[in-house]
């Protein structure tokens, strides 16, 4: 394992969403809100703009603990998520995982989940509950 599980330790990882990416979202997930894709209706909404799916943003939790941290043979148990801002394509965010606890005996760890935007302002926050066999 690449990046160790014990408490208090963080990862870091940097991403961006393109319209390409919301819009094959949209497909999979079958939300096809006009707030995430039709830029002419977001100019009239609070929000000014399009803005991403909530659990496309989400998704990227996912991404780095099935790939990364702690990585393959991840088994995602549980997510909680606060949605706190809107999130935005082509703009960079920083997902943050800090692990709260560890659970040697059954190979789980409790991990805060966190996105930040470019002004370091969050955008989603929650806990996750995942079961990986090098946590030990």
């Amino acid at each position: 394992m690449e990046n160790k599980v014990t408490v208090n330790s963080v990862f870091e990882y940097e991403f961006s969403f393109n319209q390409t990416d919301v819009e094959n979202f949209a497909k999979a997930s079958g939300d096809f809100n006009p707030i995430h894709l039709d830029a002419e209706y977001a100019k009239d909404t609070i929000f000014g703009r399009t803005i991403i799916h909530g659990f496309l943003s989400g998704s990227m939790f996912s991404k780095v603990f099935g790939t990364i941290f702690p990585g393959h043979g991840t088994i995602y148990l549980n997510q909680s998520l606060n949605f706190f801002k809107p999130m935005y394509t082509e703009e960079e965010y920083k997902a943050v995982f800090t692990v709260k606890e560890v659970y040697i005996e059954k190979h789980r760890a409790l991990i805060t989940t966190e996105i930040f935007d470019s002004h370091k302002q969050v955008t989603i926050s929650g806990e996750a509950l995942i079961q990986h066999n090098d946590i030990a």
